[in-house]
């Protein structure tokens, strides 16, 4: 089911029963994310516009198993990897006030033992203020250390949200997890030949993180 904008209001129809919710909504840079209206009336599914969409009383169905963002649980640390001796700390579901505190530790370990880290938001479906604000927490402990904070293939939506927030240029943020790596790993051996007590943060991607 698609929401259905007119000027400052939007109509949000459920995909199980059709009850309808319209009000006004904040419009993101990308018309077609409406996770604002979503989340104020309690309803579940997908961030963007194109459903599916349930409102509460129908949010406990069985979700959806086509769309990965119906249904979405609390974010869940999947674990630490080492590539190339980076910190890769995997993160899945959503990154929000119910899923904050395993993120937030390890975060917090992954930084006070290495310094740089790249976190992989490839399975992360949404975020809100809360994992926004774990985020640049550890950005900012981890420049406290002369390292940075990396975010590795963010989704669309993801990369909306950064931009609305206007954290986009907070974080380099690379396509992929090996490309992360691949920058860290290349300013920790260049620091090392150096002989430099601080380690340079890498480089942002190439292309600009930008909405749509």
């Amino acid at each position: 089911m698609t929401v259905v904008p007119d000027e400052n209001l939007m109509t949000l129809i459920c995909d199980a029963c059709g009850d309808t919710v319209r009000a006004t909504a904040c419009v993101l840079p990308d018309a077609e994310v409406v996770w604002t209206l979503v989340s104020e009336h309690g309803w579940s599914g997908s961030p963007f516009a194109t459903g599916p969409h349930r409102c509460p009383r129908c949010a406990p169905l069985p979700p959806d198993p086509t769309d990965p963002t119906d249904g979405g649980q609390p974010g869940e640390v999947l674990g630490i990897d080492y590539l190339e001796d980076v910190p890769v700390v995997s993160v899945a579901g959503d990154i929000n006030l119910d899923g904050g505190d395993a993120l937030r530790a390890a975060l917090h370990g992954a930084v006070e033992v290495r310094g740089h880290v790249v976190v992989d938001l490839a399975r992360v479906h949404l975020i809100d203020s809360t994992g926004l604000g774990l985020l640049v927490r550890a950005h900012r402990d981890a420049r406290e250390r002369g390292a940075v904070l990396c975010l590795a293939a963010p989704s669309r939506y993801i990369r909306t949200v950064l931009h609305t927030m206007r954290v986009d240029g907070l974080f380099p943020v690379f396509d992929t997890v090996e490309e992360a790596v691949a920058e860290v790993a290349g300013s920790n051996r260049a620091a090392g030949s150096a002989g430099a007590g601080a380690e340079p943060a890498p480089r942002a991607a190439a292309a600009p993180v930008r909405a749509g």
